[in-house]
């Protein structure tokens, strides 16, 4: 029994000491962090504040761009075709050449038609001859007016005849409605010819059209003449034009707003269907602020910032503008001077403490 007692007593004491050592070592260790720190009703510990970039917000001018696609099309295009069936018995163009208003690209064989013509116009000059008849007939009383009158409705109905013939004949021949250039035909001489073939392309390319649509948001910055620049696929050259018509009205499926602009191509280097990459200025603002892209945190109601004051961390509510590539127009929630937080944002908290690096300008 004794010896039970003994270790029981040896236990206890073994314990005793231990809960009296750590209790020291604990009180070791606070006094040394309050030599250390910042003392009784100091805030955080050393290491606590987190290392982030920065910038100054500072104002510049600013152009706002947008870019958008858009295709090349030509300055007027038509697609050439007969009105009158016929066999071709001339074809006065080569594929590929420039071609004048008003020059003969096509003869349809028209014998028939000559011949009709023909005949009208010898029924016409009888018509003619007889109303001049009885014209002096009429003056003299020896004819009624109704006989005269039906005279001259003959001859009145075939001068419309041969007017009609005319305009049929003259659909034999086509001709260029504008000048450009006339692509590949579809035709040879001997050819029957209906309305329904093709017989070429004609297009002016000189200037050409730029066709492109904007979101109906910048509808309001936008101007006829305004310029534009463009780049196409496969050249490293940039064009420019001007916008010349704007589409009265919004695509209700798009929500865009369709425009044209023209450009030179004296050296047709831009081919109508081509795509194209249109930059287009709308306004320029003076004293804007641009802040990175990455500073900017979307939120349920808007997008905010964070901002350092007094070396801590303040969520700063922006209304932006324009984006461009790596940076966002600040329309409101900023000023001058402000030292806007570019990294951090997954870890940053209202009045977090920073130590913010502020990048060079």
């Amino acid at each position: 029994m004794k010896k039970r007692y003994i270790f029981y007593l040896i236990l206890a004491l073994g314990l005793a000491y231990l809960v009296y050592y750590r209790i020291t070592e604990n009180k070791k260790i606070e006094g040394g962090g309050a030599a250390g720190g910042p003392g009784k009703g100091g805030k955080g510990k050393a290491g606590a504040s987190l290392n982030v970039d920065g910038i100054v917000v500072k104002t510049s001018d600013f152009a706002s761009n947008i870019e958008i696609t858009g295709s090349i099309e030509a300055n007027e295009a038509v697609t050439l075709r007969s009105e009158v069936a016929g066999l071709v018995t001339g074809i006065y163009f080569k594929e590929g050449s420039n071609v004048s208003k008003g020059t003969t690209l096509v003869k349809i064989n028209d014998r028939d038609i000559q011949a009709q013509l023909r005949e009208a116009i010898t029924r016409q000059n009888l018509s003619a001859s007889n109303e001049n008849r009885a014209k002096q007939l009429l003056e003299k009383g020896a004819i009624s007016q109704e006989e005269y009158d039906t005279s001259l409705a003959e001859l009145q109905a075939l001068r419309s005849q041969v007017q009609l013939i005319r305009a049929q004949l003259a659909k034999t021949t086509i001709i260029a409605p504008f000048s450009g250039k006339v692509g590949l035909r579809n035709i040879s001489v001997g050819e029957y010819l209906t309305p329904n073939t093709t017989i070429a392309n004609l297009l002016s390319t000189n200037p050409v059209k730029i066709s492109f649509s904007i979101p109906e948001k910048y509808v309001s910055q936008l101007k006829t003449n305004s310029s534009i620049s463009f780049n196409i696929d496969g050249s490293n050259k940039t064009y420019t034009g001007k916008i010349f018509a704007i589409e009265p009205g919004i695509n209700e499926q798009t929500r865009t707003l369709q425009i044209k602009a023209l450009a030179p191509n004296v050296n047709n280097e831009l081919l109508p269907g081509s795509f194209a990459k249109v930059k287009l200025a709308l306004s320029a603002i003076k004293d804007a602020i641009l802040i990175p892209t990455e500073a900017v945190i979307p939120v349920l109601q808007g997008k905010v910032v964070y901002v350092s004051k007094n070396g801590k961390a303040q969520q700063v509510p922006i209304e932006t503008g324009t984006r461009t590539a790596n940076q966002i127009l600040v329309l409101s929630g900023l000023n001058v001077d402000d030292t806007v937080l570019t990294t951090g944002a997954m870890a940053l908290k209202p009045d977090a403490e920073v130590k913010v690096n502020i990048a060079k300008n």
